[in-house]
């Protein structure tokens, strides 16, 4: 299980690469203290995904073939913009799913689209395929150490920018990003994981007491939609993750119009996942609970944001 003296070397690596993100604190009505929100999709290409990326790649001796990566659209930006920060080529195998937006933002970091197969894991098999006949270095999404490793400096800033922190709601899909955070908070913080109902396979794996498959589906499926949880994360998980809320898709196109009409944040539905939970009260703080809510990614296309803030999807 990875420490927080990992993470903090992480943090030393890495740092001159990422953004520290800011925090904001906002009311919410029924809850009796300021939540704070911590802004991660200010981040390098516009999601936490960079820090796993830059983790992957800093301070390591890249192959010829340069690096390899599967992903359903926020890793495969990360990974090629890191690639390009570093000088070296980069593949990214993206499935068919994957937003419009995000496949534009990955080209346009310079690296090799490989579009095919409906889902994330025809990428994965493709991109390992690829990996064993190159060469290339694969970064992983989720489920590899210097991932988690670097997800889990988000936790170390958190920690440093909200101090008597009770809480804190973070939305999942593969795990790298919360398990990297329960990581550094070592049960120090309650971690609550949050899902939705139809890319759910953190909360079946915590039902079955193992990693199961599950199919995803719905509006954050690009993002949040991992048929598997990830092997590494997952002890953390049952050890430090307090628990696991789902919300609807309706749930999260209100909490993105939500931050749009009181902050102007245009968030994609996986980064405003978490703070559904809120919203919905599908988690209830207690009174006088210290709550902070990751807002995780915004990469979304202007076309379908501008129909989620008009009540039209």
């Amino acid at each position: 299980m990875i420490s927080r003296t990992d993470i903090e070397h992480t943090a030393t690596r890495i740092g001159r690469h990422i953004r520290r993100t800011p925090v904001i604190d906002i009311a919410l009505p029924g809850i009796s203290r300021p939540v704070t929100l911590k802004l991660e999709l200010f981040q390098h290409t516009a999601s936490f995904k960079a820090r796993g990326a830059f983790a992957n790649l800093a301070g390591r001796q890249i192959p010829e073939p340069g690096i390899a990566a599967a992903s359903g659209g926020n890793h495969g930006a990360a990974a090629a913009f890191a690639a390009r920060e570093f000088g070296v080529p980069a593949r990214i195998f993206v499935p068919m799913l994957a937003s419009p937006a995000k496949v534009a933002r990955i080209r346009s970091y310079g690296a090799e689209i490989d579009q095919d197969g409906p889902t994330y894991y025809e990428a994965l098999d493709k991109c390992m395929s690829y990996v064993a006949q190159s060469g290339a270095l694969n970064v992983h999404a989720y489920d590899e150490e210097p991932t988690l490793l670097g997800q889990g400096t988000i936790g170390l800033e958190i920690e440093e920018q909200v101090p008597g922190l009770d809480t804190l709601l973070v939305a999942v899909g593969g795990g790298g990003l919360i398990g990297g955070i329960a990581a550094w908070f070592h049960g120090k913080v309650k971690i609550v994981a949050v899902e939705p109902e139809t890319c759910n396979a953190l909360h079946a794996a915590m039902a079955a007491g193992e990693p199961v498959r599950v199919a995803p589906s719905g509006i954050a499926a690009d993002s949040l939609g991992a048929s598997l949880a990830g092997k590494l994360m997952f002890p953390i998980a049952k050890a430090y993750v307090d628990s696991v809320v789902l919300v609807s898709d309706t749930d999260i196109r209100a909490a993105q119009r939500h931050l749009w009409e009181s902050l102007r944040l245009v968030t994609e539905p996986g980064g405003a996942t978490a703070f559904a939970a809120l919203l919905s009260a599908s988690y209830r703080p207690s009174n006088g609970e210290r709550v902070a809510v990751l807002i995780c990614g915004g990469n979304t296309e202007p076309e379908t944001f501008a129909k989620v803030i008009a009540g039209e999807a």
